[in-house]
């Protein structure tokens, strides 16, 4: 080849345009091979057909003798057709079966090599081959137990299925325990000793569940009241209000609540509903003391009339959040 001689801006571009050559006749050589590969598939293909549809016409061929009829020549022919159908499907079934066999032979032949590599012994001593084969003889063949952890090895930090699992339960049984004691101690009666107020108080007393709501003891003191008081009868639950140590307690809270809670009021315990004589002008509320006043069953018309008034001046409605240090009366 000629060596070029000249600038080297010229004989750069010489090279690419001779990478670029080789490179363009690469590709065409790969597509000649692709279309030679393709050509060759569809002639076997081809041949596939073409052996089987002339095996049947060779056959058709030799079972036709003489003249026949369009239909029966027809009725011959696809009666050959599924006859070499039928033939090429049981081939292939044989072929099928004829592998499996092979493959099970072969899975046979190596589950054999390596029982037979696992019974070999790499000990040189054959006296120590006939204590070993004496040793396995005497020791019976039982399952292997699965190796489990070390005792001595604190894995409390480690995730656990079994130690979770025994927590849950326990949890679920002290959920339980506890929901059966707060049911039983639900189902205890408690005495609640009460004033109907209208000015001056009425002394009464009723018995509820520790479970049972506002509305529920205002319902049975309702039913107390109303032979005794005119202005009662024609009144409904909704339109009184129960006023325990200056406050007034919402319809929905039971008794449970407050003795859980040991809620505190302005002017003495919550949870307790007997009455004391010493009432106290001034105390601790942190320090607890059987000390409280009776609850005051009132009418809502009546408190709104006088709520300028001592005492429902200083009643006021019930707030959970509230905390209260002192106890006072006036």
């Amino acid at each position: 080849m000629a060596q070029y001689k000249g600038t080297m801006r010229e004989a750069g571009r010489a090279l690419h345009l001779l990478k670029k050559r080789e490179k363009q006749k690469e590709q065409m050589e790969v597509l000649k091979q692709r279309i030679a590969e393709e050509t060759i598939s569809k002639s076997k293909v081809d041949k596939k057909f073409s052996a089987h549809y002339d095996a049947v016409e060779a056959e058709l061929k030799s079972s036709t003798v003489g003249l026949v009829t369009l239909n029966d020549m027809k009725a011959r022919q696809e009666a050959l057709v599924r006859e070499r159908e039928m033939q090429l499907a049981q081939r292939a079934r044989r072929e099928k079966r004829r592998r499996q066999l092979e493959a099970q032979r072969e899975r046979e032949r190596k589950r054999e090599q390596r029982r037979q590599i696992c019974g070999l012994s790499f000990s040189t001593d054959d006296g120590d081959d006939d204590s070993d084969g004496d040793r396995e003889a005497a020791e019976p063949a039982g399952p292997r137990r699965p190796l489990g952890k070390d005792p001595a090895v604190d894995t409390s930090f480690l995730p656990d299925r079994e130690r979770e699992e025994e927590e849950r339960r326990l949890r679920e049984e002290l959920r339980r325990e506890w929901e059966a004691r707060r049911e039983r101690v639900k189902r205890e009666e408690v005495e609640v000793t009460f004033s109907y107020w209208d000015g001056c108080g009425h002394r009464r007393a009723a018995r509820i569940h520790k479970g049972g709501t506002v509305q529920q003891f205002l319902k049975r003191a309702l039913q107390a009241l109303r032979p005794d008081f005119r202005e009662l009868r024609a009144a409904g639950v909704e339109q009184l209000l129960f006023v325990k140590e200056d406050l007034i307690l919402p319809h929905c809270h039971t008794f449970y609540d407050l003795i859980v809670a040991q809620a505190r009021g302005k002017s003495g315990p919550l949870f307790t509903f007997d009455v004391h004589d010493d009432v106290r002008l001034r105390s601790d509320a942190t320090l607890e003391k059987d000390e409280s006043h009776a609850g005051k069953v009132v009418l809502r018309s009546w408190y709104e009339k006088n709520k300028h008034i001592f005492p429902a001046s200083r009643w006021e409605p019930y707030d959970p959040e509230k905390r209260w240090d002192r106890y006072t009366v006036r």
